[in-house]
């Protein structure tokens, strides 16, 4: 096979004590020893050679270890793990067999309450950094009652071996765009382990193909494409947080932007007078009525359009201090116009539920500028164990 690697860019949030002090006068293929002071959001551990910042994964706070240089940067340096020469009282032994050389997982070497410990310091970090916020707001991480065998959805690439003349079917690499061979992934549902199974005996042909093996929820309509959460057996958790939200708000109206097949709006219909949902997706709303109806959740509506075109126009529909909105964006977090219609409509609440910290972090400092808003609290979720990711529930209220 090729040796094409993928190259990792820099990390999005470097926090202050992260910043190098002087030059680095290591070479790459050089060994180097690092104490590990901290975990980066993004999974890397923090060490310094010197001063100068390295970056070295499969690591745990307060380890002593031997890395080798891999990447040389202005303000930082990465090295890959050689030997953990003082091991943390948290590491353990994974349970997945490619755990290290398959890209999908980054802790599973660490003990799953200390997982949440580092999420948890992460989220706090960001907010402080980037949002601003005290880091008391942030609640302890709630942990999946099911740290393995959890997800839903998998996306499976396929990539001819040279070597061994057949098609690996599995994942991306470490680090690499090649694509390791696996059986089966130990995060997965069982379900989608028996697909996985069943597509390696007949593999596709063809090389670089992607596609998805996914569970679908009972009892919900979802279209093959459409969005959903990909742990079901952390949904209660995360419903059950929304919802202590909104009922300490005693708002009455909630408008639910980016509902997709509506799980929130329908989740919570029973607690508030009158729903809406937006969602962009057309099938995605096809489904979302449809859930309304078989759920008999039947005190709202959905509406077919992007949250930009329609928020300040929905806003306006109910009483603003009456009023919940869910904001439960993609990644790259909220348009800069929805988060001013915010500011301008000031709503009794905002609850902001966000995969990615960092850029939910951002957006709460333009809500919360010249102090228009405050966040009440915020919930990290383990909505993906064993892994980098995390999911927060950020309770946002207008500030009297």
């Amino acid at each position: 096979m090729g040796k094409k690697r993928r190259k990792k860019p820099a990390p999005p949030t470097l926090e202050p004590s992260f910043e190098s002090e002087g030059d680095f006068d290591k070479n790459i293929g050089d060994i180097v020893t690092l104490n590990i002071t901290d975990v980066a959001f993004g999974g890397e551990g923090v060490g310094r050679h010197e001063g100068f910042v390295v970056f070295v994964p499969f690591v745990i706070t307060g380890e002593k270890v031997r890395a080798r240089i891999t990447e040389i940067h202005k303000q930082f340096a990465r090295a890959e793990l050689m030997e953990v020469l003082e091991p943390s009282a948290h590491r353990i032994d994974s349970t997945c067999h490619y755990y290290g050389e398959c890209g999908g997982c980054q802790y599973q070497h660490i003990e799953y309450n200390e997982q949440l410990n580092i999420k948890r310091k992460q989220v706090s970090d960001l907010f402080e950094r980037i949002g601003g916020q005290s880091k008391d707001i942030v609640q302890p991480a709630v942990g999946c009652p099911i740290p393995y065998g959890y997800r839903n959805r998998i996306m499976v690439r396929t990539q001819y071996n040279r070597d061994t003349k057949a098609m690996n079917v599995g994942f991306l690499r470490y680090h690499s765009r090649l694509v390791v061979d696996i059986p089966e992934c130990a995060i997965a549902e069982p379900e989608l382990n028996e697909s996985l199974k069943e597509v390696r005996i007949d593999p596709p042909r063809k090389n670089g193909i992607k596609f998805t093996l996914r569970a679908f929820p009972k009892d919900w309509d979802l279209p093959p494409d459409s969005f959903f959460q990909v742990n079901y057996h952390q949904l209660p958790n995360m419903v059950g947080a929304v919802a202590d939200c909104l009922k300490a708000a005693g708002t009455k109206f909630l408008i639910d932007a980016y509902c997709g097949v509506g799980f929130f709006s329908l989740s919570l219909a029973d607690v508030v007078e009158s729903y809406i949902g937006v969602e962009v997706d057309h099938r995605a709303i096809q489904s979302a009525r449809k859930n309304a109806e078989s759920m008999q959740r039947l005190n709202g509506s959905f509406i077919e359009a992007t949250t930009e075109e329609v928020i300040e126009e929905l806003v306006k529909k109910y009483h603003p201090e009456a009023t919940t909105i869910i904001l439960d964006p993609p990644r790259k977090g909220c348009h800069a116009s929805i988060l001013e219609v915010l500011r301008r409509a000031r709503p009794k609440q905002i609850i902001y539920v966000s995969c990615q910290p960092a850029t939910l972090s951002r957006d709460i400092k333009a809500l919360c500028a010249d102090e228009l808003f405050e966040v009440n609290q915020v919930i990290p979720l383990d909505m993906f164990p064993q892994t980098q990711h995390v999911e927060c529930v950020t309770d946002i209220r207008l500030k009297k």
